[in-house]
């Protein structure tokens, strides 16, 4: 069985892959102090490390590619392909420097294109909401970076003191009658006007009704009050690591 891992800033996804299906995953916190003997520990409650053959791995804290790289090495003992420069995604990636663009966003294109055709925007919401935009000649032109979800709320509380914390949740209305129904609104449909209005300029730049995709954490909690989103994909980004694995093996 295949392990894909993506290591996100706040957040680990793990998917366990048999042939092309994915029989398991979990998602744990992303701690950038942890050691391989941690993450073995961790996981072994998680997996059985015998049925691993392989660890595909697109990382965004580059100080915990070493413990992954010793993890593998010394409790799954299956080789490991890290996501990053020199390795084969079959996408041309047409940036001003490829080196800049995270693995896990060139892992989501491979995926949607596979998955979705060209042309196609991937919306990942994570610590930020990235926005990845593959052309009809199925190349990686670029995209939007723009602050995420939870950290976005998280300057708000810190700045407001009379705010409180809340469930990240859809309001019953747009307009709160409440200040948490009002919070609530603010977050779910700010975020979804952001969308759309960030996919509605790419595609116009584009000059393509290219369509969108959203993986990454909340997106089941922005995408079905957006007017742009017709797809969510949770597991979209293992799935492209799967396809790079395969790719490179």
């Amino acid at each position: 069985m295949l392990l894909t891992v993506d290591v996100g800033n706040t957040q680990t996804a793990l998917g366990l892959h048999e042939a092309s299906e994915l029989a398991d995953h979990w998602r744990v916190a992303t701690e950038r102090s942890t050691t391989a003997d941690e993450l073995g520990v961790l996981l072994s409650g998680l997996l059985d490390f015998d049925t691993v053959d392989g660890i595909c791995l697109a990382s965004t804290v580059p100080v915990l590619v070493r413990e992954w790289e010793a993890f593998a090495d010394k409790w799954a003992r299956a080789p490991v392909l890290v996501v990053g420069p020199g390795v084969k995604t079959g996408v041309p990636i047409r940036y001003d420097d490829p080196r800049e663009v995270g693995a896990d966003r060139i892992v989501n294109a491979v995926a949607a294109i596979e998955r979705y055709g060209a042309p196609v925007i991937v919306v990942d919401f994570g610590t930020s909401t990235n926005f990845d935009v593959v052309s009809a000649e199925g190349e990686y032109v670029g995209g939007v970076i723009a602050p995420g979800i939870e950290i976005s709320m998280d300057a708000l509380f810190a700045r407001a003191a009379r705010l409180v914390k809340i469930d990240y949740a859809a309001p019953p209305a747009v307009i709160g009658k409440t200040t948490v129904a009002g919070l609530q609104s603010g977050l779910v449909y700010g975020f979804a006007g952001q969308v759309d209005g960030i996919v509605g300029r790419i595609r116009d730049e584009l000059g393509a009704e290219a369509r969108a995709v959203a993986t990454g954490g909340l997106a089941d909690l922005v995408a079905p009050h957006s007017q742009t989103i017709e797809q969510v994909d949770p597991f979209l980004t293992l799935e492209g690591l799967r396809l790079v694995w395969e790719l490179n093996r």
